[in-house]
Order: structure tokens, then sequence, then C-alpha cells
């Protein structure tokens, strides 16, 4: 494990747990502050994004099985509690929401919390019972500082992670021995396997024009980074999304899309090897969709909009409790899919 990620998560702990011996009276009363400090054009682009992640059109009753922000408890998974417990103790303790924590690959029988979803590109959409927030960040959102160009990096393909799943031990079956590409799963307890290959650091992988990207339970963990270097990412259409957006992805603009079984990966190495100015194309388009997440203080106040949504979709808030500033965006969202 990465010296950094260890880094990132002490502090990712020790500024959360700290956190919690902040009251929760004074997150709430800094809600409408905050809100107040979004400028038109942020309240525009956030309000697109909280219905990317909040797609419910039509009230509903959270059930009986929904949680009081009140009583919310650490149970296990203390990296998704501490992410949502940031967002919702801004609310009323006697507001309920249903939350589901781990890698969710099915659709909710109710609107329920969740870090995925499978993607859908229905209308209406058939996974809006699962409503997105960014959870298990210190995991899942890490970006690569990458200073090293596309056209001084070494011409092959890079993969490590563990392989737990048969579409991922498929690949490695075809691609392992392939002298121009370094996949291999690095799971130290298989290391006696044929396919386990040494640890490589996500800086290490980045000395590579092209990095594999293979979704396991749910999403690729690895996605960010790639995407936010100046490596191309090549990989199959994904099946499930996150906060930062799967969904949204479009292949030969941000990534190069393969086949199921990857069986045409060494093909598309080849095209982009000879073809940089298309390869580093797709790298713009692939940073310009990281960058919409790199400001921290929009993000919380996106988390924010997106469960003020579901509270009053959920007929929760009285309109006294209305943490909003009147803006068109936030009127047209709540007219387009009926949570005003």
């Amino acid at each position: 494990m990465d010296f950094r990620f260890k880094s990132r998560k002490l502090r990712f702990y020790t500024g959360g747990i700290a956190s919690l011996l902040v009251p929760d009276s004074l997150y709430r009363q800094r809600l409408r502050r905050l809100m107040a400090t979004l400028s038109d054009e942020e309240m525009r682009a956030a309000m697109k994004r909280v219905d990317y992640y909040n797609r419910l059109a039509s009230p509903f009753d959270p059930g009986d099985g929904a949680v009081r922000i009140g009583d919310f408890r650490y149970e296990k998974r203390g990296a998704y509690y501490l992410d949502a417990r940031r967002v919702v103790r801004h609310f009323d303790p006697e507001l309920r929401f249903n939350y589901r924590f781990g890698d969710v690959t099915w659709v909710a029988e109710t609107p329920t919390i969740v870090k995925s979803r499978p993607i859908c590109r229905e209308t209406p959409p058939g996974n809006a019972n699962n409503l997105l927030l960014k959870l298990n960040s210190v995991r899942h959102f890490h970006f690569a500082n990458d200073r090293l160009r596309y056209a001084d990096k070494k011409t092959g393909v890079v993969w490590r992670g563990k392989c737990f799943h048969e579409h991922r031990a498929a690949v490695l079956r075809r691609f392992c021995r392939h002298p121009r590409m370094d996949i291999g799963q690095s799971h130290a307890k298989r290391r006696h396997q044929p396919d386990y290959r040494p640890y490589l650091s996500i800086e290490a992988q980045l000395q590579y024009k092209f990095v594999l990207s293979l979704e396991g339970k749910d999403v690729a963990t690895n996605l960010k980074w790639i995407l936010s270097s100046n490596s191309l990412c090549l990989m199959p259409p994904p099946r499930y999304e996150t906060w930062f957006m799967e969904g949204a992805l479009e292949p030969y603009v941000h990534y190069v899309p393969l086949a199921e079984d990857c069986h045409d990966l060494e093909e598309k190495m080849d095209y982009y090897s000879t073809r940089p100015e298309e390869a580093e194309a797709i790298i713009r388009n692939a940073n310009a969709h990281v960058d919409r997440f790199r400001d921290t203080r929009l993000e919380h106040l996106i988390s924010l909009l997106v469960m003020y949504r579901y509270f009053a979709l959920s007929g929760q808030l009285s309109p006294r409790s209305d943490p909003l500033p009147a803006h068109p965006a936030v009127n047209a969202s709540a007219a387009r899919n009926n949570w005003a």
C-alpha cells in the first residue's frame, strides 16, 4: 500500500473522528449560510449534478426502516459512516433516511442512500431508488499528480489489483504473459499463482501510456486516478456508477472502450500507439471530467442538496425549514422533478 494512501487515510479518520466532537447544532446553523455561498453559475452546475445523483421524481414514504438522523450511529464501515455523517448532521435530527453501505449492485426497493448503483440510461431511470452520495471517499477519490507527459511514457499496458471475480481472472489468464503488457494480480496470498505480479505504486503504473481499468464487484477503484493522469484509460464500458458519474463517461471521448472480455486489448493498444494525437485528445477530455470533482467546497454543497431533495420529496421538510436560497436553478429542478 502506498505511504501516501496510508497518510491520507490517517488524515481522513483523524479529521472525521475529531469532527464528531463538534455539536450537530452548529452544523445545522451553518446550512443556509453554506448554501448562500454558491454563485449563480455554481448553483446551476450543482443542480445538474443533483439531478444526476437524486433521480427521484415522485413523493415517497421512507418507511419504518428509515433511521432518524439523531439515531444514526457507527456500526461498521467507518469510512462510509464518517462521509454520510458529515452530510446528514446539517439537518434536523428528527428527519429519517434509508441507507445501505458497501458495494451496491442492485436497485433498492425504497429510496436509499448508497455509494453505487447499476447504470441506467432509460427514461424514466430504473435506478432512481439508489441515491448517490460520496461515500468511502478516502478509498475511491484519489487523483494523480502526474507530471510525466504521455509522449514520454513507456508503450505498454499495465494493471494491478486483486482478482476475486471471474471476469478479471479471464483477462489475466489471457494477457498476464504478454510481452508488452505488465498485467497481474498482486494479492500477497496468491503470490504462487502464475498471474501474480509484484505490487506497483500508482506512480510506477503511470510510467505506462495505457492503464487498464476493470470493474470488480462494482466500480473500478483505479478509474479516478487514471482519468486524472496523462495516461490513456482502456476499459470495457462501465456497468456501475458512483459519485464519479461513470455513467456520464463516453467511449472514445473519455476512455477507449474494450470488449467485455478485453480480447481487443492488444488491438486498441496498437491503434493508439501510432495515433498519439487521438490518445492525448481523449486524455484531455478525461482530465476535464475529473476537474469537476476537485472543488471540495462545491462537492460538499452538492451532497447537502442531494439530501435536501430526499427530505423534501419524503415530505419531511416544511417551508419554514427550507435551507435553500431562492434561485431559478433550484426552482427549475424542483418543478422538473416534483420535489418543491
